[in-house]
């Protein structure tokens, strides 16, 4: 399986109440379709802090491939059937971090489940840290160095890093966020009460608690 080297972070807003809706057509028409044309999907998420929040994750070989996968996505049959249902659940879409990996996620082995099978409970927490481009890689370094071993001993194992592509938005139709330099990682917990255990003991650490 080939290295994908761009993510996408695509954080949507949605409508009042139309969550479950975009999440059932998103599975549904979306996941499949994009996939079919060389691009992957991680992960799609609810934000459990906001119930119009839908988050996911779609990532690409690189850059040039990225603009000829999107181009044949939306300009494409399934795009072309379900948009207008798609965007009338969305308020806004443009909420979109454009990453390249410091360490991805480990995809390979693991199945989708099947459509109508719920996915195993679990939680993903998503960290932006915003930093000047020219420090990105050194604090990429620090935080696998110093930081991530701390983290996974109190519970948060890191799924991956992230931090910022530099090169120019390949397909201007989907606006990125432009001028910010962050670095993102990811982490996993069983449910919502390990979390706020994790977040306690990493409160009283002085490594991460600061």
């Amino acid at each position: 399986m080939s290295t994908h080297a761009v993510l996408e972070l695509r954080q949507y807003t949605l409508r009042p109440g139309q969550r479950e809706r975009l999440v059932g057509l998103f599975e549904r028409e979306f996941v499949e379709s994009q996939e079919a044309l060389g691009m992957r999907l991680p992960g799609q998420f609810r934000d459990l802090d906001d119930p119009d929040r839908f988050v996911w994750l779609r990532s690409f070989q690189d850059m040039t491939t990225r603009a000829a996968s999107l181009a044949a996505f939306y300009e494409g049959p399934v795009w072309r059937a379900h948009r207008e249902a798609a965007n009338a659940t969305m308020l806004d879409s443009d909420d979109v971090l454009l990453l390249r990996p410091a360490q991805a996620f480990a995809l390979e082995g693991m199945a989708r489940p099947a459509a109508g099978e719920r996915a195993p409970a679990g939680l993903l927490t998503a960290t932006i840290c915003p930093a000047p481009p020219a420090d990105l890689a050194a604090l990429a370094r620090s935080f696998d160095a110093q930081v991530r071993p701390v983290l996974e001993r109190l519970g948060a194992p890191v799924l991956a890093q992230f931090v910022t592509e530099p090169a120019r938005n390949t397909f201007a139709r989907l606006p990125v966020r432009e001028g910010e330099s962050v670095f993102v990682w990811f982490a996993a917990f069983a449910d919502a009460g390990a979390l706020v255990h994790h977040q306690a003991a990493a409160a009283l650490d002085p490594i991460v608690g600061a």
